[in-house]
């Protein structure tokens, strides 16, 4: 058995990764895993802290497993690793070596990396507005780091989700 394309959105904070999974997903056929920060957030009365970087990792890292264990010949995440090594360096200064190492070791075929070009929206999660630029900046280097070359999506609506079937130029379709 082959092992599945994986793809990955990701990129700073409010940049339409979850929609463009999602969306993405569908039009593939393939199934999608959420952001594990974003689920360990919701779940719990808490803010993120440092405390909560390593069940992050742990989360991103059973979602990935299990979505592999489907079978399916291409898998869209939300996020992946890089994400939380990229996030817990910008809040907390520096990530646990074995995110790091997991990170590079799940490096995924595809990396779509979305252009904070989208209006930021609240929602009680999201807190950094004035970051995306600089976030942005440190998604390039950490891919950069792991050797991953990533598609750079942009625009709206159903231009940026042809943006990023485009990126992938017949990889991961059905």
């Amino acid at each position: 058995m082959a092992a599945p394309h994986r793809v990955v959105l990701i990129g700073p904070e409010c940049t339409g990764k979850t929609t463009l999974a999602r969306g993405l997903a569908a039009a593939l056929g393939a199934p999608w895993t959420p952001e594990a920060a974003r689920l360990v957030a919701e779940a719990s009365l808490a803010p993120l802290s440092a405390a909560t970087v390593e069940p992050i990792a742990t989360l991103a890292i059973a979602l990935d497993d299990a979505a592999r264990a489907t079978a399916a010949p291409c898998l869209v995440h939300d996020t992946d690793l890089v994400s939380t090594v990229v996030y817990t360096r910008h809040y907390y200064g520096d990530c646990p070596g074995w995110i790091v190492d997991e990170a590079r070791a799940r490096r995924a075929d595809r990396y779509l990396l979305c252009l904070p070009d989208l209006p930021w929206l609240g929602d009680g999660v999201r807190d950094r507005p004035g970051a995306r630029h600089e976030l942005f900046r440190a998604f390039l280097e950490a891919l950069d780091t792991i050797g991953a070359r990533p598609a750079l999506v942009s625009g709206t609506g159903a231009g940026r989700l042809a943006a990023a079937r485009a990126a992938l130029g017949g990889r991961g379709t059905r």
